[in-house]
């Protein structure tokens, strides 16, 4: 039997990201991924601070992006790889009512240190007739290569484990028991794979589909990020990212025509020097977004030692670092985890 302090059921970028911070506690973990692509590994890995078509700040964001980028750094520092790649990005405004909040939003002194206060007009190969917000402190996490390297950091310590995890194997009457493992609390960070969760598929979930095109122009790209209501990211001079859509009808994780018409569409109006392009890649997952918007955090309210980690929607690479640091913080010195995210909201 290999006992271990905890048992963590995922390795997207929740689950990799918690691990990490509880390692560096000192904590002795075992990490079950079934190997599937999820979420996190086709994800753009977008931090942007200022989102939607109201221009809105990010709650906590003062505390939330200097963790985020602190954590990338240290990562980077450990792996000898750059993993976070600051870029500003272009908001194209594509309404009056945008444009208005905008104006609104550079007269409030804290979205100053995100937002250009002056409009930029668009350049010969960007269609924005209204004009162009230049964002500030953004950029991406190149979230693949990041899990890659975790992955390895956790077989290499003997703490990985690539199955299938099956509920009904788990007991936790007193001691928590899977398989030959056991372990004093099983942390669960399945993404959209919760919904199947018999402890935890009652918290409301509203999942989200998207899928994302990697494409090649033979033209030189624009080297910064773009926000059109898609975004636009350009992996080099000539590759780039493209996406996401977003469906809350049709949860699977298939490729669909549909999808990919959808982004290209939006892509060429807004550069029309980009109607031909080799695809090289779609890619289709489900985002695990929540009813408020705001991550499932902590214990069951009947089993103590069952508890979640999960929730973190379009947001993940922003808000994961934070949380598993105060999550961890939690378990090992009881801190309390903030109401606004704490599942216990709705049990």
């Amino acid at each position: 039997m290999k006992h271990v302090d905890y048992l963590i059921i995922g390795q997207g970028l929740a689950g990799s990201l918690l691990a990490w911070e509880l390692i560096k506690q000192g904590c002795n973990i075992q990490l079950i991924d079934n190997q599937q692509e999820n979420a996190s590994q086709i994800a753009a890995g977008l931090i942007n601070p200022v989102t939607g078509m109201r221009l809105v700040k990010s709650n906590n964001i003062k505390t939330l992006l200097p963790c985020a980028k602190q954590t990338y750094h240290e990562l980077s520092q450990f792996f000898k790889q750059d993993f976070y790649i600051e870029k500003p990005m272009l908001r194209i405004l594509r309404n009056e009512k945008e444009t208005l909040k905008f104006h609104q939003r550079i007269q409030d002194t804290s979205y100053l240190n995100y937002l250009k206060t002056k409009l930029k007009t668009a350049p010969e190969s960007i269609h924005a007739p209204l004009g162009i917000v230049e964002q500030k402190q953004t950029g991406y996490l190149l979230t693949k290569k990041l899990l890659a390297c975790l992955k390895n950091f956790l077989q290499e310590k003997q703490c990985y484990q690539a199955t299938q995890f099956a509920y009904q194997d788990l007991q936790f009457d007193k001691a928590i028991n899977w398989q030959d493992i056991s372990a004093k609390k099983v942390i669960f960070c399945e993404g959209y794979q919760a919904i199947y969760n018999p402890w935890f598929k009652s918290l409301p979930f509203q999942l989200a589909k998207g899928e994302i095109l990697t494409l090649t122009a033979q033209q030189t790209l624009p080297p910064e990020l773009l926000n059109y209501g898609h975004w636009f990211i350009p992996l080099d001079e000539h590759q780039f990212r493209t996406g996401a859509t977003f469906d809350n009808i049709n949860l699977n994780t298939k490729t669909t025509d549909q999808g990919r018409s959808a982004l290209l569409n939006t892509l060429t109006q807004v550069m029309p020097i980009l109607g031909t392009t080799t695809l090289d890649k779609q890619q289709a997952n489900i985002r695990p977004t929540t009813l408020d918007k705001a991550p499932f955090i902590g214990p069951h309210p009947e089993h103590n030692n069952l508890t979640i980690f999960n929730g973190f929607g379009a947001k993940g690479s922003l808000l994961i670092p934070y949380y598993s640091k105060h999550f961890t913080q939690h378990l090992l010195n009881q801190k309390p985890i903030a109401t606004e995210v704490n599942c216990q909201r709705y049990f």
